[in-house]
């Protein structure tokens, strides 16, 4: 077996590097170069040579990557009823590492169709119809797409029984790829073969298609979007492996510029007795990307969603003040804190990033009035049991009060039929330990559940 891998997370800031002994469970060094986005092999070289490490160790070294340059993995899901088979996309989609650019149901339109073309998406998720119903729409849908100016790769992921007249209506310029239907039955959701053909996609066509093939003469291979990754390392944290117990259900948030993505791994059942279930089964592990409560490029919406008047009373600042920063940093979004009066800006916006971020994705209960009385009823994921939230990204690794931000997640008064952790403990992924670990879960499990848990908990606050 391999001893050794250095593991490398191409961001679109940061090149990120870390090499890792499997033998001795640690991580042996790190390293990290911008970004070259003309050309990411550039930063990755920069990366590498910034390694401690004796060259013979580096060249023997099994080199792996994931990537979320140039743009990420962008997608438009199609379905037929927003609330099912569109839904379903979006998990699936979401799941795979995907930022979702849009979602469509039931007949595209020509402004549809219009709309699509200037998004440019990387891949089109195509779902619609449970197997054996509705065909009209995937089928009408599919048309539309195949006349699109561009080709672009397109995952049919909906009724089987046309899967492959809808795959004969592109034209061979297309590259299409049949998966399960996402939404086989109704309210059943089997989104996980979508994901890994989204993720085939990926490596085949995505890769090549924004020049990260670049980087190939350093390393072996991009394997899959960081996000995925991410993904991978937490629902294997929560899980454990064939021979050690998980965690159990956990959250990871990560707060960055432009998004804030949430990450839960549990069933999300009911946690009291009474409460009746409502909509389509939530997978266990969810992933939602939050496009406007970004702490740089998202600045300005993110103090929209949460009002500039609420932050400024809590660092005790103007208004205007508030509004000023905020104008430069969406402006300079590479700026740093230069003063602790900046830094605890910094903390209250990623602070109010978790709130809203962890509050979307949660799940909420209702009352609902019946002839037999009144019950309550959930919606969506029910995470008031979990006991671990993992907080990275740039904000919360840098901060003096990861704690402070963290504690968005928790659960309020003022929002007491949300179903937030109630009383979770914190850690910070401090070595930007997540991605990497989703790389090395693919093939070595063990040693990456044994690496997870040595540095995150030794990194506890």
């Amino acid at each position: 077996m391999e001893r050794k891998f250095v593991l490398i997370d191409i961001g679109s800031t940061f090149t990120k590097v870390t090499a890792v002994d499997l033998a001795a469970a640690e991580i042996v060094a790190r390293a990290s170069a911008p970004t070259t986005p003309t050309d990411v092999s550039v930063g990755l070289r920069m990366g590498l040579e910034a390694l401690v490490l004796p060259e013979e160790q580096i060249a023997v070294s099994r080199k792996l990557a994931c990537s979320s340059a140039a743009g990420g993995l962008r997608m438009v899901a199609i379905g037929l009823v927003e609330d099912l088979t569109v839904k379903a996309a979006k998990q699936a989609a979401l799941g795979a590492g995907a930022r979702v650019l849009r979602t469509y149901s039931f007949q595209l339109t020509e402004e549809d169709r219009h709309e699509i073309i200037e998004l440019q998406p990387d891949i089109i998720l195509l779902a619609g119809g449970t197997d054996g119903g509705n065909t009209v729409n995937i089928l009408h849908n599919a048309k539309v797409l195949a006349s699109l100016p561009e080709p672009v790769p397109i995952v049919i992921a909906g009724n089987r029984s046309v899967s492959a007249e809808v795959k004969g209506l592109f034209p061979q310029s297309f590259s299409t790829y049949v998966a399960p239907n996402v939404m086989p039955q109704i309210g059943k959701l089997v989104v996980e073969p979508a994901r890994e053909v989204i993720r085939q996609v990926f490596m085949e066509k995505i890769v090549y298609a924004k020049g990260l093939n670049k980087a190939a003469r350093y390393i072996e291979g991009i394997f899959m979007p960081t996000p995925a990754a991410v993904l991978r390392a937490g629902r294997l944290l929560s899980e454990g492996t064939r021979t050690t117990a998980g965690w159990g259900d956990l959250m990871v948030v990560d707060v960055g510029g432009a998004t804030t993505d949430v990450h839960s791994f549990g069933s999300g059942e009911p946690s009291k007795a009474g409460v009746v279930l409502r909509g389509l089964p939530e997978p266990h592990a969810k992933r939602t990307v939050e496009g406007d409560l970004g702490v740089r490029v998202s600045i300005l919406s993110l103090l929209e969603a949460v009002g500039t008047a609420v932050v400024a009373e809590e660092l005790g600042w103007t208004e205007e003040e508030v509004l000023a920063w905020a104008e430069r940093l969406s402006a300079q979004p590479e700026l740093l804190p230069g003063n602790e009066r900046e830094e605890e800006l910094d903390a209250a916006l990623a602070r109010q990033a978790v709130r809203f971020g962890v509050g979307r994705h949660v799940g909420r209960l209702s009352e609902l009035f019946t002839p037999s009385g009144l019950i309550w009823v959930q919606d969506g994921k029910d995470l008031s049991e979990v006991k671990t939230v993992i907080g990275t990204g740039g904000v919360v690794v840098n901060s003096r009060r990861p704690e402070q931000i963290l504690s968005g997640a928790a659960g309020t008064e003022n929002a007491p039929f949300e179903l937030r952790p109630k009383e979770p403990q914190y850690l910070v992924d401090r070595l930007y330990i997540m991605a990497p670990m989703g790389l090395l879960a693919e093939e070595y499990p063990e040693e990456a559940f044994a690496l997870l848990t040595n540095v995150l908990e030794s990194k506890s606050l």
